[in-house]
């Protein structure tokens, strides 16, 4: 590292969970994130503040008036542009030194898989069932840690999955594949901060997974009430049954 990176990182380093062998360690690492709304907003903020030396950022939305009162990544001035492309503007602004790739499409099958195999970690933003368990299993196939959130009215959840662990559930494990339509922010709502909650949790996790440092959310599901501000935790054991990872 050169002096000013010594400088933008020196909080990390001073910390003996990380130090400079672990903020070098974030600086190779490549971290693949699904979704730049509520909760990929703060989780790429924070990603790119941290110095992770490569984001993969993925969205096929445009930003729309009614994004902004949560999805902080995005702003006024880019009402109308590809998000990725939008969300790349701020990432380069907050920390120049690192690298972003951005895709402004679904990735197909065969795309999804690459990202997430040269992937260290994988954090999942979207807001819907089907890229969810997509993501699930692939990551499962690919043995690529995924980092999970979800945010709905004043809730919200956060786990870690971790397909490189013999004992970790998945995804298939904690939701089972329905027809159900998706909860939508757009039908029920959503209090702003719940999303940044749960999005700088899952960044967090995404820091302590690539550092190996401290006890993750794997086999924990958190769960925020924010109305009465509350969390409690749950269990999450491997389903021998999961047609994913059983």
């Amino acid at each position: 590292m050169d002096d000013k990176q010594l400088l933008r990182y020196s909080r990390h380093i001073m910390l003996p969970q990380v130090n400079i062998e672990g903020q070098q360690k974030l600086l190779r690492a490549r971290v693949l994130l699904i979704g730049l709304g509520g909760l990929g907003s703060p989780v790429a903020m924070y990603l790119a503040a941290s110095g992770i030396g490569h984001l993969v950022i993925v969205d096929h939305d445009k930003v729309d008036l009614h994004n902004l009162q949560r999805q902080i990544i995005h702003s006024t001035a880019t009402i109308g542009q590809d998000k990725a492309v939008s969300a790349t503007q701020t990432l380069q602004s907050l920390n120049p030194g690192i690298r972003i790739t951005a895709f402004n499409k679904k990735l197909d099958e065969s795309a999804l898989r690459e990202q997430v195999r040269s992937a260290d970690a994988v954090v999942d933003g979207s807001d819907n069932f089907a890229t969810r368990f997509a993501l699930n299993r692939i990551c499962v196939a690919e043995k690529t840690p995924l980092i999970s959130g979800a945010v709905i009215r004043m809730e919200g959840q956060v786990t870690v999955f971790r397909a490189d662990r013999a004992d970790s559930p998945c995804y298939r494990c904690l939701y089972k594949e329905m027809d159900e339509p998706d909860e939508r922010c757009s039908e029920t709502g959503i209090l702003a901060p719940v999303a940044g909650i749960i999005g700088s949790i899952q960044a967090v996790e995404t820091l302590k997974v690539l550092l190996d440092m401290g006890e993750t959310l794997m086999g924990r599901l958190l769960i925020l009430d924010a109305r009465t501000m509350a969390l409690r935790e749950i269990k999450l054991r491997k389903d021998p049954a999961c047609p994913v990872c059983g």
